[in-house]
């Protein structure tokens, strides 16, 4: 409900709001079974849809449908409205579009092959890693050669097709084992029997059609019935990420406005993310965080908190927390874990509260105008102004029939597409079997013609071996002589070189004992020399004592003295002799 242009959701004394500008910014509708997840998320649908903003929900139990047809009055209701002060308060049936995947309860949507990509269809057909590789090489094929893949036979036919050409693109694409394509056939199958062959066909839904209001400038609110795609739990959550993969990837930036172009409830949220792979969380992740600045606004419903993985959980700011039921001590750290992700109120004890919450009655905490999240509230939540439970059958066809869009996608189409041309290449193949088994004939004679040949070709090629190995039996036996003479040639020089060898030995060992002749001879010599040489030396010495003895010094000084008076005698005789001339 609307209240001074903004979201009036519960509370009373307390009114709770979400701002409009902050709508966008995602939100968590969480609580134990029956605690009123369903009414809080019916409210929000109808004051985003009278604020002009489109809605998508995911009816899982069929109780939704109830939004096309005005609410009844009744004592409960009465009272509940009396509860909230509201004087003005109005029952009334919303704009509305049912779809259905299987075309039963509305709208058929579709969508193809290649549009839902390798990715998404691998964790639909639950493939393993390698699985899902040759999945994406499948598809990077069909690019390559232009083969539109629109729906299930398409697909089939196309792996039929690779796997008998596997060969041929194998330098290119790289190994396609068949027991992996039979292992894609059999999950197909599978997902045939699921009635997927509806999903997968032309017209593929455009997004765009949910953006649509009434002449009085109400938001569509589209409701999808999902009770039994519910059922289908794989194909439930795959179809919804591609959903919200759509809208992501068709829609402009438009930043923050003053409302969101549109909102999106998803029910049972956490069959988005139970099994999910690393990769494909971190694909939700980034859709969840990206999509805002595209004006639309996310909201999960689930039990509990604890479904929805941390990273996206932080991003989800808007949050009504229902009831929580803890009888286990891990219930309860889920409840402890909950009342801990609010801003606490000093009025309440907040993990209390959890436990205690009547139907109807949550912890609330929005937004405010500066982004900043309020205090929790503990409020009731305000009725729905449409009908509360299920509008019935009659009445969903009744909406559905008049509904443009329905003749836009009520029947499936069947464009020319991968099945069509690879049919034609076998039926192709076909043909040219005929005309190739003519040719087989043909040329069957011919190599009948061409054997007689060959025998009398092989014949002569025969005689031309054995001839040719008589001549090489020849070569051999020549080769054999000469290494035979090149043998005994070698050793021969062996021999000589020995000889020469051994005659230099005795040379070099006649030449040593020669020189050591030599040696001992010059070694006498010396001794020789040396012993005349100690001879001279001690004849020497003998000399120089003789010499130096007393009685020598004696006569040679008597000796000496005589001498002198010898030569004076004769210098004065001879120049007194001279003198008298």
């Amino acid at each position: 409900m609307l209240y001074d242009n903004k979201i009036w959701v519960g509370g009373t004394a307390n009114k709770c709001f979400i701002e409009p500008s902050k709508a966008n910014r995602h939100g968590l509708i969480a609580g134990a079974t029956g605690t009123g997840k369903s009414v809080t998320l019916k409210v929000m649908a109808e004051s985003f849809s009278d604020m002009g903003v489109p809605v998508f929900l995911a009816d899982v139990k069929g109780d939704m449908s109830g939004i096309c047809s005005r609410g009844v009055s009744n004592e409960n209701m009465e009272e509940r409205i009396a509860k909230f002060g509201i004087e003005n308060f109005e029952y009334k049936a919303y704009p509305t579009t049912f779809y259905d995947v299987f075309g039963q309860m509305g709208i058929p949507m579709r969508t193809t092959i290649s549009e839902l990509g390798p990715i998404l269809l691998g964790r639909m057909l639950g493939l393993s890693d390698v699985q899902r590789a040759v999945m994406s090489m499948v598809f990077r094929i069909a690019d390559d050669q232009g083969l539109l893949l629109l729906d299930l036979k398409d697909l089939r036919l196309l792996l039929t097709y690779i796997g008998d050409h596997a060969d041929e693109y194998k330098l290119t694409y790289g190994n396609i084992s068949t027991a992996t394509i039979g292992a894609i056939q059999r999950n197909l199958a599978l997902l045939s029997d699921e009635g997927a062959e509806a999903f997968f066909s032309e017209p593929a839904f455009d997004v765009n059609d949910f953006f649509k209001v009434d002449g009085e400038g109400r938001g569509m609110i589209n409701v999808l019935n999902a009770t039994e795609l519910f059922n289908k739990p794989l194909l439930y959550s795959t179809f919804l990420l591609w959903l919200l993969s759509e809208i992501y990837e068709n829609m402009p930036e438009v930043g923050d406005l003053d409302k969101p172009k549109m909102v999106f409830f998803f029910d049972e949220a956490h069959l988005l993310f139970n099994d999910a792979p690393a990769f494909l969380l971190e694909k939700i992740d980034q859709i969840v965080r990206l999509i805002r600045s595209k004006g639309i606004g996310v909201y999960f419903i689930s039990q509990s908190p604890s479904d929805i993985p941390d990273n996206i959980l932080a991003q989800l700011q808007n949050r009504v927390q229902h009831a929580l039921r803890a009888y286990t001590p891990a219930e309860q750290k889920k409840v402890k874990a909950a009342a801990e992700s609010f801003r606490a109120n000093p009025s309440f004890d907040t993990e209390a509260a959890l436990s205690e919450l009547a139907v109807g009655e949550a912890l609330v905490s929005f937004l405010d105008e500066k982004g900043t999240p309020s205090v929790v509230e503990r409020a009731f939540i305000l009725p729905p102004q449409s009908f509360i439970g299920s509008a019935g059958f009659e009445k969903i066809q009744e909406v559905t029939d008049s509904n443009p869009l329905y003749e836009k996608y009520r029947l499936p189409v069947d464009p020319e597409s991968a099945y069509e041309l690879l049919m034609a290449k076998y039926e192709g193949k076909s043909a040219a079997a005929e005309e190739a088994a003519a040719e087989k004939q043909a040329i069957a004679e011919e190599k009948a013609a061409a054997a007689e040949e060959k025998a009398a070709e092989k014949e002569r090629l025969a005689e031309e071996k054995a001839a040719e190995k008589e001549r090489a039996a020849e070569i051999r036996e020549q080769r054999e002589r000469d290494r035979q003479e090149d043998r005994e040639r070698r050793i021969e020089e062996k021999e000589r070189a020995a000889e020469l060898r051994e005659q230099r030995e005795r040379e070099r060992q006649e030449d040593r004992a020669r020189r050591e002749e030599e040696r001992i001879k010059r070694e006498e010599e010396k001794a020789r020399k040396e012993a005349e040489r100690a001879e001279a030396k001690a004849k020497a010495e003998a000399e120089r004592a003789k010499k130096n003895s007393p009685l020598t010094k004696i006569t040679n000084s008597a000796m000496t003295a005589a001498g002198r008076q010898v030569g004076s005698s004769l210098v004065r005789g001879l120049f007194g002799g001279l003198l008298k001339k």
